[in-house]
């Protein structure tokens, strides 16, 4: 027998299943007390019997959503991702998943329920970009609940997300960008600002350069990890993206500053007092040898040499967009762009510098007119006569009535 239908009492049925043998031959059930009318088990155990038979039918789960998502983090998610990105989905669990979901049984959780969630996130204030990204880490976690047989649907794939406003992107004209690169001649930091500008890297993967990763002579820098700081601690750890591990070719005048910024280091390290300089081999470091703080190089440094050279407030991380900008404009080709930035593709590279796009088209068409309609190729018609140029006329031209 399929399945049948026990009456339990006023408004209680059974609904039993056959779901075949396991691996030793025992008969398996599925058991399901429905609280209605018979026609309400009816229609259970008919849906039941047609997922069966579709291989789409999933025992329901009765762990707990926070339950799930500790196992998730530690045994999926924690093995594969970064170290800071670790960090940024267990905080994003702890903070919004856990007070508002925690409680519901896996298996029963909605999209209704999951929508009021993002809701009342940003009821809250919280920006669109975190309730993305708060969906983002949900959606994860359920997509691995299918793959171990806990899920069937995911219910995140069925709410709606507020509208992420795509701020304007801030970046140095050419003209801007030279006068930066003249005002870092006074800054301690000219040889980090002078590299992030000119090699597009993330602020992140210069101040976790070492000085293994540089090879001076062939002018060259190699990408192999970047520095994260999490509540004070500071880690270094794999690239955003297996694009991102790559090697930069690095302009003469940049090499010089980081030849001269490693003199100074060294000088600095035979000062420090004995015991207190710890070598960990970073480009740029305090004068304990310690990483460069992001935070202090932007407050004490970076800002005030914006507003003595009268630049625009950009952030640290621009110099990077700037410098992929300033390629664009300049004609080079957006695969190049790409690799030098460590895209994951050269799509992201299109659509993160789109405001490039209309002066590289523009710039396309005049090279196409270059080609197409100048020199010996426009045999332009007189103006003062109405014969045709030669190439232009009609074969048997001479024929024509007199």
């Amino acid at each position: 027998m399929a399945g049948q239908i026990v009456n339990r009492g006023t408004d209680t049925w059974l609904v039993r299943v056959y779901m075949g043998q396991d691996a030793n031959g025992k008969r398996k059930y599925h058991n399901k007390t429905i609280h209605g009318n018979k026609k309400d088990a009816e229609r259970y155990l008919t849906k039941t019997l047609r997922e069966r038979d579709l291989g789409e039918f999933v025992e329901p789960a009765k762990d707990m959503l926070k339950d799930f998502l500790d196992t998730w983090l530690e045994t999926a998610a924690k093995p594969r991702i970064a170290p800071g990105t670790y960090r940024s989905y267990k905080d994003i669990v702890e903070c919004y998943l856990k007070p508002q979901l925690g409680d519901k049984v896996i298996s029963k959780l909605t999209a209704e329920e999951i929508q009021k969630t993002y809701n009342a996130m940003t009821e809250k204030g919280l920006s669109p970009r975190t309730v993305r990204y708060t969906h983002a880490v949900l959606r994860n976690a359920l997509n691995q609940a299918i793959k171990w047989d806990k899920l069937y649907r995911n219910p995140a794939e069925r709410v709606e997300l507020p509208k992420q406003k795509k701020e304007e992107m801030k970046v140095l004209t050419p003209e801007e960008a030279a006068r930066f690169m003249d005002a870092t001649v006074f800054s301690p930091h000219k040889a980090l600002f002078s590299l992030l500008l000119s090699s597009g890297m993330r602020p992140g993967e210069a101040l976790g350069l070492k000085w293994s990763d540089v090879d001076l002579k062939k002018k060259k820098i190699h990408v192999q990890r970047a520095l994260s700081r999490t509540k004070g601690a500071w880690h270094l750890e794999e690239p955003k993206t297996p694009q991102s591990r790559r090697t930069i070719p690095i302009p003469p005048e940049v090499i010089e500053d980081l030849k001269e910024h490693k003199k100074e280091q060294a000088a600095q390290k035979l000062k420090a007092p004995e015991g207190t300089y710890t070598d960990y081999g970073l480009v740029f470091s305090t004068k304990t040898g310690e990483p460069l703080d992001h935070h202090n190089i932007v407050v004490r440094h970076f800002k005030p040499l914006l507003k003595d050279a009268g630049l625009p407030d950009i952030r640290l991380y621009d110099l990077r967009h700037t410098c992929a900008t300033l390629l664009l404009m300049a004609g080079e080709h957006s695969k190049v762009v790409s690799e030098r930035l460590g895209h994951a593709s050269v799509t992201l590279t299109l659509d993160t510098y789109s405001h490039v796009l209309p002066d590289m088209q523009e710039k396309a068409t005049e090279k196409l007119t270059t080609m197409l309609f100048t020199g010996s190729r426009t045999q332009k018609r007189n103006p003062h006569t109405k014969e045709e140029p030669a190439h232009t006329r009609t074969p048997y031209a001479h024929t024509a009535k007199k």
